[in-house]
């Protein structure tokens, strides 16, 4: 079976997630299923619908978490140096419009681009993997070819 890299950032928030889904969003369910059991002929019962695919939801979603924490290898960046890996946080500039921009290099399941959390299997990812600062990149992207100078690259 494959491990799952993560960070253990990203390995408490999948823990947490799953704890809420299974100490609250679970009970709460169930209540709401049997109450909407009440209510008479299950036929017609839009409440007893609804509830039942938000359990479906609900146990789609625990049985992932259970898998991926099950896989997860958890790095801790704080122990690593030198060049672009797993874990890294890298400051970038594109070097066509001197935009700045950072991330940090995460698993898949803790991806989060908007957070700065970029997935190690995207283009971007890839691309840095290896590289030291001063380096540049060359990206292909849905928008066309991207160029990055790697700034600095740090690991907390």
């Amino acid at each position: 079976m494959e491990k799952v890299p993560m960070t253990r950032a990203g390995n408490a928030a999948l823990e947490a997630e799953l704890k809420q889904l299974k100490s609250v969003e679970r009970p709460a369910v169930i209540r709401a299923i049997a109450e909407a059991r009440e209510h008479g002929d299950l036929s017609e019962n839009a409440e007893y619908h609804a509830a039942r695919e938000k359990q479906s939801f609900i146990e789609g979603r625990v049985k992932e978490l259970e898998g991926l924490l099950s896989r997860a290898e958890v790095i801790d960046p704080s122990r690593l140096s030198g060049s672009v890996k797993f874990g890294a946080t890298v400051k970038l500039v594109d070097e066509d419009t001197d935009e700045e921009r950072v991330y940090q290099i995460v698993g898949e399941a803790e991806a989060d681009i908007e957070k700065g959390l970029l997935n190690i299997r995207s283009p971007l990812a890839r691309a840095l993997i290896g590289k030291d600062e001063g380096d540049s990149v060359e990206v292909k992207t849905p928008g066309g070819e991207k160029s990055y100078e790697i700034l600095s690259i740090s690991y907390v």
